[in-house]
């Protein structure tokens, strides 16, 4: 029965790693049809992440999920019914990333340790509260996105060793590379766009 478990976490890990992937490489290339692949993926890692007892994941996974609903209508609609450009933050938007960082730190931490049987809750919740700030920036089409989950990834690899989840690590690995050349691709982009006007939207 055992064996059968850890068996179908390890499928269940690849065919949510192969989602993420496609994810990842549409978003690097600011299609915003990335994120159908990327709810595939968020579902197939919320059951992997409670089977695993990452709480904060699962919570990080949820948020994930909504701002990857809200993410696909902003990118295709944005504020006036026309699809959002990439553009940088502003001096309000880099503030509430800030903010989201340290207040989902502050509570997921008391909320792991107090509250749950976590082993690990302050890296679990510093990974989350970088992710959930990265992932608003993501779901506005701002460039600081990939700054911000790339922190996460780099605390989330050795999080994901240490629980054995070796699949998962290494596709947080593989997006690590491609947050990097995700900035340059979306940095590109805005000097590319209409002469650059976007890059201070």
């Amino acid at each position: 029965m055992q064996m059968e478990f850890f068996s179908s976490l390890i499928v269940l890990q690849w065919l949510g790693t192969a989602f993420g992937v496609v994810q990842v490489l549409l978003a690097r290339q600011n299609n915003v049809h990335n994120y159908l692949f990327g709810i595939i993926a968020i579902l197939i890692g919320i059951y992997v992440m409670y089977r695993s007892q990452l709480y904060a994941d699962i919570l990080l996974n949820l948020y994930y999920l909504v701002m990857s609903i809200y993410g696909w209508a902003y990118w295709k609609l944005g504020k006036k019914g026309q699809e959002t450009p990439i553009s940088y933050s502003n001096g309000r938007e880099r503030r509430i990333a800030v903010g989201i960082v340290l207040g989902c730190f502050i509570l997921m931490a008391y909320w792991l340790g107090q509250h749950t049987d976590s082993d690990v809750p302050y890296w679990d919740a510093l990974a989350c509260s970088f992710a959930w700030a990265g992932m608003w920036l993501m779901a506005k089409r701002k460039m600081g996105c990939w700054i911000y989950l790339n922190i996460s990834n780099f605390i989330s690899i050795p999080l994901l060793i240490y629980k054995g989840l070796y699949i998962y690590a290494g596709l947080t690995a593989f997006l690590f590379v491609v947050a990097i050349s995700g900035y340059i691709e979306w940095k590109k982009i805005i000097a590319h766009e209409n002469g650059g006007i976007y890059e201070k939207a």
